[in-house]
């Protein structure tokens, strides 16, 4: 084993650095991962640009960002040991969301709500590093049949597991996803394979909405550019021509979009589902036509990460229920790091999913 590894320190906005530090030393109850895959999150940009809504004490220099990630054991600590669960040389992704599993609130089985968490790349060290320590109730051991790369999108694939459970979809429903972002996509794929009817994508990009139409989305509309062929003026009146009136069953927001979560309201109908995902700013209010969704018995909900819902997104991509390779557009090495989190910022080259490797 080095004594030593190359890491991006992330100080300040704008200010990170590629360095040799010590290799993490692991604690009885840790394993330490070679990491082989970390994808490029918008949690991450926002992090590098100064600009989160999270909560205050995450995303703080100095810091190794990257909280996607997959790799390789290379050592254990004496209890995962005795417990026989994982050996050098295993295939592991890593939940970045450690949860305490000892506060009321992991006691309930909220564990995305525990008091304690840490979360690598977050509030303690990530993946945009040579290597990573974990405790080892974060390691789930990778399908045989699925690769680092695919293995490193599973953490935004669970979340998205748990908001489309939310959804609730039933047989023949007539869904709307609003954001066409990798999780987006990955939402239709999943929505699909629940029994939904009809899958809408709706988007402003139609580079992305073509992926998402490439991945079983039923109709895709971009709502910004009058000059794209699947443009609608007024998307409300669409879905409502779509449906006899009736209206979407359950819609879904991959996206921050104030304007998009309250559309969400305007194009669901009776008994309808809307679930919102999409991270908006700390000031965002979303306004509701109380009466119209009471008298419609409308139920609003909020997805927040991913508890219990890794095992599901794992086989999903070993069974291929989720196509995430076509998601995979960018590979950057560690060194450039600052630059590919700038060209995911900008969408150069029609980015969707980037992903660094050591």
């Amino acid at each position: 084993m080095p004594k030593t590894m190359k890491a991006q320190i992330f100080y300040e906005p704008e200010n990170m650095k590629l360095e040799e530090v010590p290799v993490p030393e692991i604690g009885v109850d840790e394993v330490l991962v070679q990491v082989k895959a970390c994808g490029i999150c918008g949690s991450d940009i926002a992090y590098y640009y100064g600009d989160s809504s999270l909560e205050t004490e995450t995303g703080k220099g100095p810091l190794i960002l990257g909280h996607e990630f997959s790799g390789e054991v290379v050592e254990i600590g004496s209890i995962p040991e005795q417990k026989g669960l994982f050996k050098p040389g295993a295939r592991v992704v890593i939940d970045p969301l450690q949860y305490c599993y000892a506060c009321e609130i992991c006691k309930k089985g909220e564990f995305n709500l525990c008091e304690n968490k840490n979360v690598l790349g977050v509030s303690h060290n990530g993946g945009f590093a040579e290597y990573c320590a974990s405790h080892y109730t974060g390691l789930h051991k990778i399908p045989d049949n699925v690769s680092y790369v695919e293995a490193a999108m599973t953490e935004p694939l669970a979340d998205a597991v748990y908001a489309v459970q939310k959804m609730s979809v039933k047989l023949g429903d007539f869904c709307v996803v609003i954001g066409p972002g990798a999780i987006g996509i990955m939402m239709v794929q999943l929505i699909k394979s629940s029994g939904a009817g009809t899958v809408v994508l709706v988007g402003t990009r139609d580079y992305r909405l073509e992926v998402g139409k490439d991945s079983g989305a039923d109709m895709i509309i971009n709502t910004a550019d009058e000059n794209s062929p699947y443009y609608v003026a007024d998307l409300k009146a669409k879905i409502e021509e779509l449906t006899d009136g009736k209206f979407a069953d359950a819609v879904i927001t991959p996206t921050g979009s104030v304007e998009a979560m309250e559309m969400a309201l305007e194009i669901s109908g009776r008994r309808s589902r809307i679930v919102y995902f999409g991270l908006p700013s700390d000031e965002a209010v979303i306004r509701v036509h109380a009466l119209s969704a009471i008298f419609w018995d409308k139920s609003i909900l909020f997805s927040w990460l991913a508890p219990l819902t890794w095992p599901t997104a794992l086989k999903a991509i070993a069974t291929g229920l989720v196509d995430v390779k076509k998601l995979h557009t960018h590979t950057f090495k560690l060194e450039d790091l600052a630059q590919g989190i700038a060209d995911v910022k900008a969408r150069k080259g029609n980015v969707m999913k980037a992903i660094v490797e050591p």
